[in-house]
């Protein structure tokens, strides 16, 4: 996790001493993630005990620039945020000990630029003034998807422009909605001794490891994630009274072997308007020319049909009249002729002559020879 950027307090006198009026003015800067609280700081030190009277911070979108916007303004124990920033900034120092530090919650990227602290204290005329240049970066993944075995870093800090110890964090993890909660990690540095080592529970012992590498960070990496381990991990940071909250929805997957890997195959592609409009169009117009195709297509096929018919009965006729003419014969019963008697012991004898039928002939009378 890319970590803030602090400048160290670099207090440079403006001004002299005119009469009554003097300048005091520092310089800080700060970098954050997009939606990350920022601790914006405004302190200075004081031997004459007075008390801060008023306190007001402005925001200039770019440096150098005329416009200026109220961002929260405080006099008479009120405070009072303006404008955009009403519901996400409050005033959180100490105005007890000279603080006037600004809290400035789920930073935009359009939050951009830089922030004036204006600290006037009772029966002073001097002003206290610091600047804060607020770079801003996109920001941080809150889903997580890894592999059984990976090692997955979580990023938990709250920036601040001040040097304020980290004195609680805690980490937590839950498999469901309505899941009871485990313990993942703790770390305390309250107390008069030093702090202690953080000590992770349960079945995260020894596989995670706080990396914070500054006073306010509290980030740790979780080492062999398990599928068990999917589910949501928020993180707590405390820092004085000021506490921050941040939640990561983790998913494990299994790793799949190489070979076992096959081609997604492309999903259709949705038809647009236009599309959509030309292909019922399509469906339509071969919905009413259907009946027409297929009584074109009967016509056709009765013409064929017709053509062909008489071709034959053509052809039957033209084979007939090529036939050669063939003769008919039948048998004819002739008239005997009475002849002389002749010997009776001749046999007698029956002719048959096949001759071929003519046009008929008038035939002779009986008892004429041929």
């Amino acid at each position: 996790m890319e970590s803030s950027v602090l400048c160290p307090l670099r207090p440079v006198l403006l001004g002299y001493f005119l009469g009554l009026n003097a300048l005091m003015v520092s310089s800080r800067e700060l970098t954050v993630h997009a939606g990350e609280p920022a601790l914006l700081g405004c302190m200075f030190q004081s031997v004459e005990g007075k008390r801060v009277t008023k306190v007001d911070w402005t925001f200039s979108p770019r440096e150098h620039d005329d416009q200026v916007d109220y961002v929260l303004y405080h006099y008479s124990n009120l405070s009072v945020p303006v404008g955009r920033f009403q519901h996400r900034v409050s005033l959180v120092g100490d105005l007890a000990h000279n603080d006037g530090s600004l809290l400035l919650r789920d930073v935009e990227e359009a939050d951009r630029g830089t922030y004036t602290c204006e600290i006037r204290l009772e029966l002073e005329s001097r002003v206290f003034k610091t600047h804060v240049a607020l770079h801003v970066l996109p920001a941080e993944p809150r889903e997580l998807e890894v592999h059984v075995g990976d090692t997955v870093p979580m990023g938990c800090a709250f920036q601040s422009t001040e040097e304020k110890l980290m004195t609680k964090v805690d980490w937590t993890f839950s498999p469901g909605q309505h899941a009871k909660e485990e313990a993942v990690l703790h770390y305390s540095a309250g107390g008069r001794g030093p702090p202690g080592p953080p000590q992770s529970g349960g079945r995260f012992r020894n596989r995670v490891v706080l990396v914070g590498v500054t006073a306010h960070d509290g980030s740790v990496l979780l080492q062999g994630a398990r599928e068990s381990d999917a589910g949501s991990y928020t993180c707590s940071v405390q820092l004085g009274e000021l506490a921050f909250r941040k939640t990561f929805a983790l998913l494990v997957r299994r790793r799949e072997p190489a070979a076992l890997v096959t081609a997604t195959a492309p999903r259709p592609e949705v038809l647009g308007g236009t599309q959509l409009l030309i292909v019922v169009g399509i469906v339509c117009v071969t919905v009413l020319l259907l009946p027409v195709l297929i009584l074109t297509a009967r016509r056709i096929q009765g013409s064929k049909s017709s053509g062909t018919s008489r071709a034959l009965e053509k052809s039957l006729e033209d084979r007939d009249r090529a036939r050669p003419e063939k003769h008919v014969y039948s048998s004819i019963t002739t008239w005997e002729v009475p002849k002389e008697e002749e010997p009776r012991d001749r046999s007698e004898a029956t002719y048959m002559t096949m001759r071929p039928v003519w046009p008929p002939v008038p035939r002779n009378p009986p008892g004429q020879a041929f």
